[in-house]
């Protein structure tokens, strides 16, 4: 099977990496990938995977090159693209493409869409509002007490939520989106939410139209510095499974709210093929859902598809195909942990270029991997050339033995300003397990 990927991140180098695994991967194309990704081979035949430089938003480009290439399976790893119908575009000519179209997309490219969708269909998720005139905002923050969250409706890199503790911060928050367009046309309306005390944990589900297939737990860590203190950023770092649910605690909140979700996509005929990322709340009322996102979540990516022994080609297969109820998902008993080391700076201004020592040495490591992000080759070295530049990932028998691992191959890099959390993890390995190992699929298979 001739396959190309769309994106150059973290998310997408796990992508190629697993899929390149498969006997049923013959070539594989990477638009515009990066360092990393162009150095991946393929099981079958040792091929290079190709790295082309059409962006991941240009879709009549994308659609070209399928076309010359024969693809026959395109998968979409970012939310812009998804957003901007490249689904429907290649459908449209005929082209087989992993992803939810522009209608699903809605669920992560329109909060305002997602949140009211929550609500007519009884899925558990913050009291909410949502607005364009910042003085009817206002006045709902301030029922809140000024506790909210304040969300741009559009996409936003993952940047564009303002966590509030007071009235004069919430109101702050609103000016800056709907007053000073911080987030441009993706802030012309907010959702104001308000704040869910407790563990944040991200659930991933794949779909295929009909059925959702529930990962095991991963926690992701967003802000930039130790100890959760610093900027928002798009992920410092992951880990899978968490200790926070059980088997049985899974399942329970799989069924409050995948199903109900599957059965309002059928009602308003959403046929959504594809990833269904929630980030959920464990609150003391249950698990609520702050947001939806219609794609793998980065650094989430990195701890499921290392954790993943089910063949990652005949999956996305499936979930096109609608057949996703006759296949099984596998996954390692190991828990896995990424570490994101960030260029200097990040997630504000930062510089690139900066040259990237001991890669080799880190990646020789057992049950080690080390995915490219923002990284380029200039002059035969391998060099930062974005924000997040690289998830190291390590798999270990627990979650102390993982973080040990990931961090051993974390000291082994090096690239001026490199900046990196050392807590990844730490508050799953302060908790005693709760069973929650992975490897029941009857218990994560969801029908509306």
């Amino acid at each position: 099977m001739k396959i190309l990927v769309i994106g150059s991140g973290g998310r997408e180098h796990a992508l190629v990496w697993k899929l390149a695994q498969s006997p049923h991967a013959t070539a594989i194309w990477c638009a515009p990938g990066n360092a990393g990704i162009a150095r991946e081979r393929l099981a079958k035949n040792s091929s290079p995977v190709e790295c082309v430089s059409i962006g991941a938003e240009d879709l009549p480009n994308l659609l070209a090159f399928a076309q010359k290439k024969k693809i026959e399976l395109t998968v979409v790893g970012p939310d812009n693209p998804l957003a901007l119908g490249v689904v429907d575009l290649f459908q449209k000519n005929g082209l087989r493409i992993w992803g939810p179209n522009q209608k699903a997309a809605q669920f992560e490219s329109s909060k305002v869409f997602a949140q009211r969708f929550m609500e007519k269909y009884g899925i558990p998720t913050a009291r909410a509002g949502t607005f364009a005139d910042p003085a009817t905002a206002k006045k709902f923050a301030e029922t809140l007490g000024g506790k909210c969250a304040v969300k741009a409706d559009g996409l936003a890199l993952g940047k564009g939520v303002l966590i509030c503790s007071n009235v004069a911060e919430a109101n702050k928050a609103i000016d800056e989106i709907l007053v000073n367009h911080a987030f441009g046309a993706a802030g012309a309306r907010i959702v104001l939410q308000e704040f869910l005390e407790g563990l944040e944990i991200s659930l991933h589900a794949l779909c295929d139209g009909r059925t959702a297939r529930l990962f095991p737990t991963s926690q992701d860590h967003k802000r930039a510095d130790d100890g959760d203190r610093g900027l928002n950023t798009g992920g410092m770092g992951a880990y899978s499974p968490t200790p926070f649910l059980s088997d049985a605690e899974l399942r329970k909140a799989g069924e409050a709210i995948l199903n109900p979700w599957l059965r309002g996509c059928a009602e308003e005929r959403i046929d959504f093929h594809g990833i269904l990322y929630p980030g959920v709340m464990l609150t003391e009322s249950g698990p609520k859902v702050l947001e939806f996102n219609a794609r793998f979540g980065d650094p989430e990516t990195q701890v499921y598809l290392t954790r993943l022994e089910t063949d990652l080609v005949e999956l996305l297969d499936a979930s096109v195909n609608g057949t996703l109820d006759k296949i099984e998902l596998a996954w390692s008993p190991q828990a896995g942990v990424c570490v994101v080391m960030a260029s200097g700076g990040y997630p504000g201004n930062y510089a690139k270029g900066m040259v990237i020592t001991g890669l080799d040495a880190s990646g020789a490591l057992p049950n080690t991997k080390v995915f490219h992000a923002g990284t380029a080759l200039k002059d035969g070295q391998i060099v930062t050339n974005g924000g997040r530049v690289m998830g190291v990932t390590a798999l270990g028998r627990d979650l102390k033995g993982a973080q040990a691992a990931a961090y051993a191959a974390v000291e082994k890099i090096h690239f001026d300003g490199a900046h990196f959390r050392r807590d990844i993890g730490a508050k799953g390995s302060a908790r005693v397990p709760r069973a929650d190992s992975g490897v029941a699929p009857e218990s994560f298979r969801f029908h509306p």
